[in-house]
């Protein structure tokens, strides 16, 4: 049952650590039946990506719970603040929700200018699901475990680059941790305006990149085919979709454990 804004999560498949929020202001709608039109549910990193296929997923039962047409739009591209720039500036009657991974409550702190509050500008609604990434190389990079990985950044830090979604977003801040407690350095390449994570994971098959972290369901089609090397698990625990690959921590990086 949906009352005052506040949603049942409804289970889906693991992915990427998706929240659903709101449009600050939502309180102050009339307590009438909800909804009583279409609803929009706006992701940030495109089709394909974590939010996309949780969004894709739950939005169904929405529909069938509510009885209005509940749809999807994909907004990625400018870091994955294009979709919550969207909602920001919609109305704020709980007709416009967004879709967004952990990057929502941190992206204040390493992006300038945004047009939007992340944090007072939304409401959050209900944690949809939670994984870990996966620490994947490229296939052509030759690099086989985190520890050959660390070498590798040790002996030719300017041969390194590694690809992420975008500025201040989890696969970003994912990887500057690990190299921060590797003690290696490497080149940082973000997406491009537009592209999804889809794209981003596809660079470093092609070897454009070295090195990225990767939603686990995402990377798992290019790991089975061996085109991505797994090298280790971000959390403390491994995954059950990936058991044979140790976590960070057990591959030589003592303590590591990056949740989303």
């Amino acid at each position: 049952m949906f009352t005052r804004r506040r949603l049942i999560a409804l289970a889906a498949a693991e992915i990427v650590a998706p929240s659903l929020l709101v449009r600050e202001g939502h309180a102050q709608a009339p307590k009438t039946a909800y909804p009583t039109k279409p609803v929009r549910i706006i992701e940030p990193f495109g089709a394909g990506g974590g939010p996309d296929v949780v969004a894709r997923a739950i939005s169904p039962k929405l529909s069938e719970l509510w009885g209005q047409p509940v749809t999807v739009e994909n907004h990625p591209g400018k870091g994955s603040t294009g979709a919550p720039a969207l909602v920001a500036k919609s109305p704020p009657d709980g007709y416009t929700l967004l879709v967004n991974t952990s990057a929502q409550a941190y992206s204040a702190a390493f992006l300038k200018n945004l047009p939007y509050h992340p944090l007072r500008d939304f409401i959050p609604v209900a944690p949809l699901t939670s994984q870990p990434y996966v620490l994947v190389a490229g296939r052509s990079s030759g690099i086989t475990s985190v520890g050959e990985l660390i070498a590798a950044g040790k002996a030719n830090p300017a041969g390194l680059k590694f690809a992420s979604t975008g500025v201040g977003t989890g696969t970003h801040l994912g990887i500057e941790k690990f190299n921060l407690e590797a003690g290696i350095r490497a080149a940082h390449v973000p997406t491009q305006p537009g592209d999804a994570i889809t794209e981003v994971i596809a660079n470093t098959v092609a070897g454009r990149t070295t090195y990225m972290m990767a939603p686990i369901q995402l990377a798992q089609v290019e790991i089975r085919a061996g085109n991505l090397r797994a090298l280790g698990i971000t959390t403390k625990k491994r995954s059950p979709l990936l058991p044979e690959v140790p976590t960070i921590a057990e591959a030589g990086v003592s303590g590591f454990d990056y949740p989303i």
